[in-house]
């Protein structure tokens, strides 16, 4: 269970937005792991443990700062980030909430779990988030973030990204 400083804390982290998603936060994301708060001198500090989606994320330093900024002047003392590498961040840990965030910012969320064992590299039958057609194509694995894919749909013929499961 969560202290009354913790779930102010978590409140607070619920502002911090992923940059290179905007319309999703750090808790839609499911990249923080977990929020210490210490008392010290009449200052409460917070630890704030958080995963990157892949290892060597640029984002992860913007999000560190952001989180900095949305608990300074909140009446705690010192921040601390940790990027915390073990376990391994997965698309599991997303909430259902952000799923429905990416798809209607037009990226395809990813639908299945981790855990599932595909033959292939890339989920099969990847929804438009335009037209919800699962009449889609694959176009490069590889998309403008290493989290994405890029797909064309054959139905409304708009390109889309992909948010890879792993």
């Amino acid at each position: 269970m969560y202290s009354a400083e913790q779930l102010k804390v978590y409140s607070l982290l619920a502002d911090v937005k992923d940059p290179e998603v905007p319309v999703l936060s750090i808790l839609d994301l499911g990249i923080v792991r977990n929020v210490e708060i210490s008392d010290q001198g009449g200052k409460q500090n917070v630890h704030v443990y958080i995963t990157p989606t892949y290892s060597g994320c640029p984002a992860m330093d913007a999000i560190a700062i952001g989180i900095r900024m949305a608990l300074t002047g909140r009446g705690f003392g010192s921040i601390q980030v940790t990027h915390q590498l073990q376990p391994a961040w997965t698309t599991d840990w997303m909430t259902e909430e952000g799923k429905r965030k990416l798809k209607e910012y037009g990226i395809a969320p990813p639908q299945r779990k981790s855990t599932e064992k595909l033959a292939l590299f890339e989920e099969e039958n990847i929804a438009c988030p335009r037209c919800e057609s699962t009449d889609t194509q694959l176009v490069s694995r590889y998309g403008p973030t290493s989290c994405k894919s890029l797909y064309k749909c054959n139905s409304c013929l708009e390109p889309f990204e992909h948010f890879k499961c792993h």
